[in-house]
């Protein structure tokens, strides 16, 4: 147990640091060769800082984790809106000033109800996969031809928001040494996790909604917490909502393009309050385009009762 619980927390580091690692790499490389901070942020960061949910539900889905994969995914979007926003929303109230990040909810609250459909049969399989990436595309295309259209004020928000420019070596040193973080963390995380599991006879689902969901969220929680104490509204919320629609079509679709999952012990409750919680956000992000310390509140108060309910 000892060793399964060590496994756990350095994998949860090693993680960390290497999706850090390799968003201040390629960030900084992007840079170099002239794409803007705005689309930078995002697309370059939001893969980057979803990263981690790849890696581990990739890796549960080939060491026949299935049930943690797709629990993952579903706890990582839960924790992205209810734990994230809300703890960013309390710590500072949060201007949401980028139409693109606006449009970014209906495009979650899609993303969900697509996914929730997809499940209705008990499997994910290749089909699905494709029809999800396909949407991650058009996704970024819409991303990409909104934030064109944004103002000086807010492309000068992402400006400040990004990671340090370094030398090119430097660059190339982060994005190895990142690869290599998430790869080796992700095993560690996976192992320890259904170690775990096994020793208190949990499902690897409820796993993979709790312990793993949050470990594989934190560069989200690091960069939102930064960027709501900074003022910066639409880093924050953007991060948080983007990395929850890469969740679903990005990193669940090649996860199955790899290996077919099947639903599993993944209830449909959790399902429910996945895409309850992309919908709740909406009026909150529209409402004078600001999310109060209030509706943090609210969104906490959500995340607690949920955790409470895997319990009972």
């Amino acid at each position: 147990m000892i060793l399964a619980i060590g496994f756990l927390v350095g994998g949860l580091a090693v993680l960390s640091l290497g999706a850090d690692a390799l968003v201040r790499g390629s960030a900084s490389l992007a840079r170099r060769v002239g794409i803007s901070p705005l689309i930078i942020g995002l697309t370059v960061v939001a893969i980057g800082t979803s990263l981690p949910e790849l890696v581990v539900s990739l890796g549960a889905a080939l060491q026949e984790s299935g049930d943690m994969a797709l629990g993952n995914i579903v706890g990582s979007n839960i924790s992205n809106i209810a734990l994230i926003l809300g703890l960013s929303a309390v710590l500072r109230p949060m201007n949401v000033k980028a139409q693109v990040i606006r449009l970014d909810g209906p495009i979650l609250v899609a993303a969900s109800a697509a996914l929730m459909a997809m499940l209705i049969d008990g499997r994910l399989d290749r089909v699905d996969g494709v029809l999800l990436v396909v949407g991650l595309l058009a996704y970024l295309a819409v991303s990409i031809r909104f934030a064109r259209r944004e103002p000086p004020a807010v492309v000068e928000e992402y400006d400040d928001g990004m990671p340090q420019q370094h030398a090119l070596w430097t660059d190339a040193l982060y994005v190895a040494l990142g690869l290599a973080g998430l790869v080796g963390g992700a095993h560690f995380l996976v192992e320890g996790a259904v170690a775990i599991a096994a020793s208190f006879g949990v499902s690897e689902v409820i796993v993979g909604l709790t312990i793993v969901a949050v470990g594989t969220s934190l560069p989200e929680l690091a960069t939102s917490l930064a960027a709501a104490r900074r003022g910066e509204g639409d880093i924050a919320v953007g991060n948080a909502v983007g990395s929850s629609i890469f969740n679903i079509l990005g990193i669940l679709g090649a996860t199955v393009i790899v290996h077919p999952l099947s639903t599993g012990s993944l209830s449909v409750i959790d399902g429910i309050v996945m895409t309850g919680l992309a919908v709740a956000v909406l009026p909150m992000m529209r409402t004078q385009f600001t999310l109060s310390r209030r509706e943090g509140a609210i969104l906490l108060s959500c995340y607690a009762a949920y955790l409470g309910s895997l319990v009972l």
